[in-house]
């Protein structure tokens, strides 16, 4: 599919952005101890990992990582300099692992999704990174209330432009009301993100015990990246036995079949005109496709019957 040239200019935008800000970044980095250094390489792993087994949301089209903790837990802890370069390295390495494999015809979506991907990590990042730069904080030991306050704007920030690039991108491509997809984004996630905030706090108060006390940070972060992925997986699995039911009518009566998927067509067409949730057009879609479930029931000389039905039938 060809991506829209208004799609194509804004991805090329936030690219420059992110090249500038990884430039930027380069050019200021620096390891203040060893410390630093295996904390840096921590997480990277950490970051790769939670970006490779993201948690994909379809209602959405979208994905949500427990690597948001780690990118603002290395933002607090070794500043704004290299937590960019960290998300640029555990972002772009995600992203050719989990696109390895693309087929020939694949590879420039491929790029295209890499790009935006990264890019948009690395300007999210950046900005609250530059926050903290512009009012002198380039770390937050979190020894006070002030530096809390501006734990929570960092997180803010990065949750705001987050959405904003995601929904940007994607009212660019399918032609979505951005205001309304964003606020369904925002009002839909806002707790995972809060969740992930409070795990980026905690791991940069355990850092300040020692290096080694983040570990003790990895057991409540993986616990929320397994219950989220689990919520997901059981709505997914949900939907999947509603999907069944529809082929089972259709196993009995291709009529009712087709007919339950135009009405569902047309039932998510007009919650999508009447600026639903996209939960709830969700919910619509499913009925919708098994509204004629009871059919199941019905004996096949009654439901296939070509005359009349008699009274009893």
């Amino acid at each position: 599919m060809r991506l829209p040239s208004r799609a194509a200019l804004y991805i090329a935008v936030l690219a420059l952005l992110g090249l500038a800000s990884l430039a930027f970044a380069v050019a200021r980095c620096s390891f203040a101890a060893i410390d630093e250094v295996v904390l840096f390489a921590i997480f990277v792993i950490l970051a790769l990992l939670a970006e490779i087994y993201a948690t994909r949301v379809p209602a959405y089209g979208w994905e949500i990582s427990s690597s948001i903790a780690i990118y603002l837990a290395a933002l607090f802890i070794l500043g704004p300099a290299l937590s960019v370069i960290l998300v640029f390295l555990s972002s772009l390495l995600s992203e050719l692992l989990l696109r390895w494999n693309a087929q020939s015809g694949e590879r420039r979506t491929s790029v295209i999704a890499i790009t935006f991907n990264v890019s948009q990590l690395v300007v999210t990042v950046s900005a609250a990174g530059l926050f903290l730069l512009l009012i002198n904080h380039p770390s937050l030991p979190l020894t006070d209330a002030f530096d809390y306050a501006l734990a929570i704007a960092c997180f803010l920030i990065y949750m705001v432009l987050n959405i904003t690039f995601v929904t940007g991108i994607v009212s660019l491509t399918e032609g979505k009301s951005f205001l309304h997809s964003a606020w369904e984004s925002t009002r839909q996630f806002f707790i995972q993100y809060l969740v992930l905030c409070v795990s980026a706090v905690l791991l940069a108060v355990l850092r300040s015990l020692s290096v080694w006390h983040v570990f003790l940070a990895l057991f409540p972060l993986t616990l929320v990246h397994v219950s989220f992925r689990g919520y997901v997986r059981l709505q997914t699995e949900a939907r999947r036995t509603f999907e069944q039911i529809s082929r089972l009518l259709d196993e009995r009566d291709h009529y009712t079949a087709v007919h339950s998927q135009e009405v569902a067509t047309l039932a998510v067409k007009i919650a999508t005109q009447m600026n639903l949730p996209q939960s709830e057009i969700e919910s619509i879609d499913i009925a919708a496709r098994v509204h004629d479930i009871g059919k199941v029931a019905v004996p096949d000389s009654i439901l296939l019957k070509p005359g009349p039905l008699s009274d009893e039938e």
